[in-house]
């Protein structure tokens, strides 16, 4: 079934803030500005940025409420049919809370790993979570994985083998401070961060999914719960000493974010980036679960796997990292071990050229019997 321009507008924007979110997070990171003690550094505040992509998911809750305000208003039951609103509205908002956390987590572990590795790595090792969301569903949801799904892990594993060795040989001059061992930390602490990912959909899945929440609408508290702990978190953060690389701010604590805001008044540029960061992950929650409404799961996971290629462009194009085959071969085993866990083969496209073949074959064999009986009815009559 070909797509609708609707269906299309809704992935071209998934791809487009997906990657405008990694890039722009990427791009603070990277960004120079002077620090509260006068001295120029990078911006190093991820549980910062972490909370900064929060705030952007409440605005889903935002976006919900509006959206809901505005059908219940026509006074037809429209609120009540609605992909988006449509539900049980009326929930315990504490269900949430536990997944909330997983997030939080997960997201503040990837966001350091950020700042230590490549964009397009971090874009890469989560792909890493197909692989824990199969273990943790045979352990804990009782299900049984396919053949097709355990080589799919396989693929994945050794795509994600090959991605860190590329990260390990590549000698890339644009690494600012990072070194070899704090690509790989970095690299290691986004695959630790797939474990709590996993967990959290099989948390959700178990406990969430047969509650019938909006989506908009679960998104939104599970940003308002992230948002509101990891602001907290933040001031006994502010005292906790680190050593590097976790830490470089001049104050060598965890987090300091009150020399988060400074640099951001001193570089605008920073302003732009944590902006794109807030408004780009609401745009891609948003077109994310309107994809998987319109369309189903597997191609929300598809297109999710095309922004991972215009990261990575982007990062070579502006000069980020540098281009190395090695990424390029285990960017091709994840895509295919992601495609044949989720069922995406080329089993259609064989099968309609085995009855191509056929039909071709099949008529070739009929001109030849169609020859053969006109050649013996013109010997019968000459005879």
């Amino acid at each position: 079934m070909a797509w609708t321009k609707y269906q299309l507008s809704l992935a071209l924007v998934m791809v487009v803030t997906g990657t405008i979110n990694t890039i722009s997070t990427k791009w603070a990171d990277k960004l120079p500005s002077k620090s509260r003690d006068g001295i120029v550094r990078n911006f190093d505040h991820p549980f910062f940025q972490a909370s900064c992509m929060f705030l952007g998911e409440c605005l889903c809750f935002v976006a919900f409420k509006v959206l809901y305000k505005v059908l219940s208003r026509r006074c037809n039951g429209s609120e009540d049919v609605h992909e988006l609103t449509k539900g049980n509205r009326d929930f315990n908002q504490f269900k949430l809370f536990i997944p909330a956390m997983c997030d939080m987590t997960s997201t503040s572990l990837m966001y350091i790993g950020l700042n230590l590795t490549y964009a397009s790595s971090f874009q890469m090792f989560r792909g890493a979570v197909i692989v824990f969301v199969g273990i943790l569903s045979v352990g804990f949801l009782d299900r049984v994985l396919r053949r097709r799904e355990w080589t799919g892990i396989f693929m994945v594993i050794v795509g994600l083998t090959i991605v860190g060795l590329a990260d390990f040989l590549n000698k890339d001059p644009n690494t600012d401070s990072h070194g070899k061992n704090d690509i790989i930390t970095g690299d290691l602490l986004i695959v630790i961060a797939q474990i709590i990912t996993a967990t959290q959909m099989v948390i959700e899945e178990k406990y969430v999914t047969g509650l019938d929440i909006p989506p908009l609408q679960a998104v939104g508290w599970e940003g308002i719960f992230g948002f509101v702990v990891l602001a907290c978190l933040q001031v006994p953060f502010y005292f906790i000493k680190v050593g590097p690389p976790f830490s470089g701010n001049y104050r060598g604590v965890l987090e300091d974010a009150i020399d988060a805001f400074v640099q951001m008044g001193n570089n605008y540029l920073l302003i732009f980036a944590i902006l794109g960061t807030i408004l780009s992950i609401a745009f891609f929650n948003f077109a994310g679960i309107s994809v998987t409404k319109e369309l189903s799961a597997t191609t929300r996971m598809v297109i999710d796997s095309v922004r991972t290629f215009f990261i990575w462009m982007l990062s070579l194009g502006f000069t980020w990292q540098t281009f190395h085959w090695l990424q390029l071969l285990g960017f091709a085993f994840l895509l295919f071990g992601m495609c044949l866990y989720n069922g995406i083969t080329c089993t259609p496209c064989i099968i309609y050229v085995r009855n191509a073949v056929s039909n071709l074959r099949y008529r070739h064999l009929n001109d030849d019997v169609v020859e053969n009986r006109a050649a013996d009815e013109a010997y019968d009559r000459s005879a």
